[in-house]
């Protein structure tokens, strides 16, 4: 009896050990199917014309380059996360990064990547849940959208803060929950009218008031946080999502439906048509909304706040400073 106590009791340890692991262990919910969008990506970069769906990507790389030349600073190194066909790096010039790797699910979409001359490239098959760059080894992680399909976001963000030395930079881009809004309703009615019930036919997206909390959960500081709209005109539906096939922007859920039937594309077409499509013009919207971020990792050399009751001059007296020509005597 003595023996079935102890093991009992060896077995009652171990189950609280195990269920201690799992509470203490990170956990998070899958929603993308990484590999059916490494697929996706294949698929598309083997296309004899995948040039022509490059039009919003180029737009957004070139406008998210803009932001690194804005940082008056040379990095000696830097990555590129899911970078792609290069629609990033292909504006980033050796003046402002010494040492670009690339790296992205896509070995295709990889190779066909390109920089601007005098820039060293250095091209890694990687995926972005597991970046695994040393500590403290790069100045600069840019990524122009493809974190939108991560599953663990808060893990992500960690891995590239630690991947970063003391005051680097993390500038990416990514697409905002407002995205393809047209083409989701115009979906879910159509389906709610013909099934009773809707299918998630668009992958969820981030939404904006979430970016700066998982930032700031990462430990980035100085975080500035903007979002832009493109809204592109198609001939129809139909148009719009080849060309997010053509992109390797189809949905890659895991509760994605393996069908849409023929009759409810048509319905929602037309719901399309009706509800968004602008009097006296033809075709129809779609718009992408794009979120832009920047986040330091803190270092010894940032801007630091000035401690609590150090201040002069009350907010209060802020009128009269004003008045006064931004001047105030302390007397008054």
């Amino acid at each position: 009896m003595l023996k079935n106590l102890t093991k009992l009791s060896t077995l009652k340890v171990t189950c609280d050990l195990r269920a201690l692991s799992s509470l203490t262990q990170p956990t998070h919910q899958n929603i993308f199917d990484r590999n059916a969008k490494r697929l996706q990506k294949e698929r598309a970069a083997l296309s004899e014309d995948v040039g022509l769906y490059d039009y919003l990507k180029e737009e957004v790389g070139f406008r998210l380059a803009d932001r690194v030349f804005d940082i008056k600073r040379e990095f000696k190194a830097a990555a590129d996360i899911g970078c792609s066909r290069g629609y990033l790096s292909k504006h980033i010039l050796a003046e402002s990064v010494e040492h670009l790797t690339l790296t992205d699910t896509s070995a295709t979409m990889l190779e066909q990547a390109q920089g601007t001359p005098g820039l060293k490239i250095h091209k890694i098959v990687r995926d972005e849940e597991n970046l695994d760059f040393e500590e403290n080894s790069l100045d600069l992680v840019i990524s122009s959208l493809s974190l939108h399909w991560v599953n663990d976001l808060p893990g992500c963000f960690a891995q590239i803060k630690r991947s970063l030395k003391p005051d680097g930079v993390f500038i990416a881009s990514m697409f905002g929950g407002d995205t393809l809004y047209e083409l989701r309703s115009s979906l879910q009615l159509a389906e709610l009218e013909r099934k009773g019930g809707i299918s998630p036919h668009i992958s969820p997206f981030t939404q904006i008031r979430d970016i700066g909390s998982l930032l700031n959960r990462a430990g980035f500081t100085m975080l500035t946080i903007d979002t832009d709209e493109l809204v592109i005109g198609y001939p129809s539906m139909f148009e719009l999502m080849w060309d997010l096939k053509g992109m390797a922007e189809n949905n890659a859920a895991f509760n994605r439906p393996a069908h849409l039937s023929r009759e409810t594309m048509l319905a929602a077409s037309a719901i399309y048509q009706e509800l968004y499509a602008k009097p006296n013009e033809s075709g129809v919207p779609a718009t992408f909304q794009i979120i832009y971020f920047v986040g330091w990792k803190p270092g010894p050399n940032q801007p630091q706040p000035l401690a609590r009751g150090t201040g002069e001059v009350s907010l209060k007296d802020l009128g009269k400073i004003i008045e006064k020509g931004g001047k105030l005597d302390p007397q008054t």
